[in-house]
């Protein structure tokens, strides 16, 4: 049997090791640690982690926390936004617009949301009243 098989039966028998060393906070730190054969790389393990946070709408720490995590293995911003929007095709466009500013602020930056950037432009405005 594969290592990926064994660790799947061992998750889903709800293995207490096995789902200790998954749930934890960063298993690719974790001696032997290993899904795939070849194993996944680093940066590719905390963009998949990124990519996580986003579709179950992690909020700002969690997704600085990432950011942080994946600056260490050289991914830029260009990188954290192409995962967002990956992310967003699988999630769905309302998780896609819900994330965004969550991870603006993760990265360092206020998002400026304005009426003519807005896709409906009528974020701000008053309804019109007779």
């Amino acid at each position: 049997m594969s290592e990926a098989r064994d660790l799947l039966r061992r998750l889903a028998a709800h293995d207490e090791r096995s789902l200790r060393r998954a749930m934890a906070p960063t298993p690719e730190f974790e001696p032997g640690y290993a899904l795939t054969n070849p194993p996944l790389d680093r940066r590719t393990r905390v963009l998949v982690r990124l990519a996580a946070l986003i579709a179950v709408g992690a909020g700002t720490e969690s997704l600085r926390w990432a950011v942080e995590l994946a600056s260490t293995t050289g991914a830029d911003d260009d990188a954290l936004a192409a995962v967002l929007v990956a992310t967003g095709s699988a999630a769905g466009s309302a998780q896609l617009v819900e994330t965004a500013p969550r991870l603006a602020l993760a990265l360092g930056f206020e998002p400026d949301v304005r009426d003519s950037e807005s896709p409906t432009g009528r974020e701000g405005r008053r309804p019109r009243h007779a």
